[in-house]
């Protein structure tokens, strides 16, 4: 049993501060993505992978600080569990230290997270940091942001330079490519930690609620939210009748983005780089936009 403790402070992160059963405190991050500023889960969720990184290089404990976690959500006309992480104070810092700093809403959460934080390290009983203290972790939240907005400016020129020139590799590396269930399974059973063929990931996809079998002709489609959250997408098919020449519309092809593929390789436990595997599958046309292949 969770609840989220009552706080008059202006602080929204205050506000969504969470305490379990034993009394410890933590934050959801599916709350701390909307105050972040993040509309999508996937990219705040790669912010949270680069946390736990860099939390078990400082000698932190990522199974502490960052718990995966689930929670559940009220989707349309049913509840859906999805993935979240449960965020120590320290978590929940390193998390803003590692999100985008061009965003406003980083950069106060960054302030917040540095002052309580240091707070927690410094005082073993409970007391108000004295203002030089809470001066020094606001210097230093703000260094850290201009920090990371020098590497992340870095990383744009790098990637600027070097970016492939082939169109399959500017598809695949924006996310905007996607393929047939069959291929896939076929990518991401180029992982030895996972093994599926193209039924079986037909059947796990339905299992996750992203798509479902039509009434009408019993053939899958993608559901609505899948879509909307990148991770799926429907390729429209028709043929042109064998008697009258009338077109024909055929049931969607249901496809799976990169985004997808990568949500699925971690939900299925996969080890190593995803897009490493993505890229080994791909041959010259393979990534090109739908229909043009």
């Amino acid at each position: 049993m969770t609840e989220i403790v009552p706080s008059h402070a202006q602080s929204p992160f205050e506000q969504l501060r969470r305490v379990d059963a034993s009394g410890a405190e933590y934050w959801s991050a599916r709350d701390l993505q909307i105050v972040m500023d993040y509309t999508r889960w996937e990219p705040f969720e790669d912010v949270i992978e680069r946390a736990r990184i860099a939390c078990g290089n400082s000698g932190g404990n990522p199974e502490v600080d960052l718990r995966g976690a689930t929670k559940v959500n009220f989707n349309g006309r049913r509840e859906q569990e999805v993935a979240d992480w449960h965020l120590t104070r320290y978590g929940a810092y390193l998390v803003a230290m590692n999100g985008d700093p061009r965003k406003t809403e980083i950069a106060t959460a960054q302030t917040y997270f540095a002052i309580k934080t240091r707070e927690a390290e410094l005082h073993s009983a409970p007391r108000e940091m004295t203002k030089l203290e809470a001066l020094r972790a606001a210097i230093e939240a703000e260094e850290a942001r201009l920090a990371a907005e020098a590497r992340a400016a870095e990383a744009e020129r790098h990637i600027a330079e070097l970016a492939p020139k082939a169109e399959s590799w500017d598809v695949l590396a924006s996310g905007d490519g996607d393929f047939p269930v069959a291929d896939a399974a076929k990518i991401l059973s180029r992982d030895p930690s996972i093994q599926l063929g193209q039924t079986r990931l037909f059947t796990e996809l339905d299992s996750r609620g992203w798509i479902y079998r039509q009434r009408g002709d019993g053939r899958w489609r993608a559901y609505q939210t899948a879509v909307d959250a990148g991770r799926l997408s429907e390729l429209p098919q028709s043929h042109y009748h064998p008697k009258t020449g009338e077109l024909v519309l055929d049931p969607p092809q249901v496809r799976v983005t990169v985004t997808g593929i990568l949500t699925l390789h971690r939900l299925l436990g996969g080890s190593g780089d995803a897009r490493q595997h993505i890229a080994a599958f791909e041959s010259p046309t393979a990534a090109l936009p739908r229909g043009t292949r």
